[in-house]
């Protein structure tokens, strides 16, 4: 007896017709989720981590960009990270026709009002479970930055504090997030 599967595999993803109107589509446990596009105020806060990690990753193995699609398993999933940390050195090896396999070394994810608590654990959950080593977590309106490990700590920065990343090996003061 054959099984069959209702989960949308990776190829049958990359073959559904383009959404319209800025809304981006990644590929959740073989569902299509569907993302509306991103407001300034997230766009800005991307643009000041990737500037800040950027900064200090000046002669390091690491990369970083911002909207960065990934495969954190081999079928069913094709996630986009809000701004990616990456090894330098396994991004040279991958297809640049495909997508980053496995969990960069950090996703970072910017709270949006459409997002909902149960979506971004399963986000922390999938990056850390499978090969991420840090997941971090932004909040424009309370101003904070939660970092979560693969080792189960975590811990939130106010907007006082420093952002102390072992796994990177950086140290980003919360403040130049939100006002720089």
């Amino acid at each position: 007896m054959a099984v069959t599967s209702d989960l949308l595999t990776v190829a049958e993803f990359e073959a559904l017709p383009q959404p319209r109107g800025g809304v981006r589509q990644e590929l959740h446990h073989g569902e299509v989720f569907e993302l509306p596009p991103v407001k300034l105020l997230h766009t800005i806060i991307q643009k000041q981590l990737v500037a800040r990690l950027e900064d200090s990753f000046r002669n390091s193995p690491f990369g970083v960009d911002k909207e960065f699609p990934f495969r954190p398993l081999p079928e069913h999933e094709v996630w986009i990270a809000d701004v990616a940390v990456y090894l330098l050195a396994v991004l040279r090896q991958m297809s640049r026709a495909d997508y980053y396999h496995g969990v960069p070394v950090a996703v970072i994810e910017v709270l949006s009002p459409s997002n909902t608590a149960s979506e971004m654990l399963d986000r922390e959950r999938m990056c850390l479970q499978h090969g991420g080593e840090e997941f971090w977590l932004v909040d424009p309106k309370w101003q904070t930055i939660k970092v979560a490990t693969a080792t189960g700590y975590s811990t939130v920065y106010d907007v006082n504090g420093v952002v102390e990343s072992h796994a990177l090996g950086v140290s980003i003061p919360v403040r130049e997030i939100f006002y720089s």
